[in-house]
Order: structure tokens, then C-alpha cells, then sequence
């Protein structure tokens, strides 16, 4: 079953991003660590790993607050 991301903007909708499918949760995971700065600076504020139709989990990729 494939993994991929879902991109979501400032103001919760959907978001451009790349369309990356990967074989395992940990493939996922690792690319999403290479390039979460980028996406962030292009206006991607979160992000939801996805296996086919179920979300695993949402994330957050704005900075932790000092």
C-alpha cells in the first residue's frame, strides 16, 4: 500500500506540494524530514502522512516556539 503526503496552506486548504509515493511508512517519514524546510518556506504550514485513503497522522512544520 502506498505512502504519501497531503500539503495544507495558512489557511487550512489544500496546499501544492510534491506528489512523492513511497513503499513504507519509514520511507515517508524520512523524505519528509529532507524537505520540510523547503516546503514550509513555500507556504506549506502542515502536512498529512497518508497510507492509500487513511491518515496516519498530521503534523505541524511551523518552528517550535522558544
Amino acid at each position: 500500500m502506498p505512502w504519501s503526503w497531503r500539503y495544507e496552506g495558512a489557511n487550512g486548504e489544500s496546499a501544492e506540494g510534491p506528489a512523492e509515493t513511497f513503499s513504507s511508512q519509514a520511507d515517508a517519514e524520512s523524505w519528509i524530514g529532507q524537505v520540510w524546510r523547503e516546503l514550509a518556506s513555500s507556504g506549506v504550514t502542515s502536512v498529512e502522512l497518508v497510507e492509500d485513503d487513511r491518515v496516519e497522522y498530521r503534523m505541524s512544520l511551523a518552528p517550535a516556539a522558544e
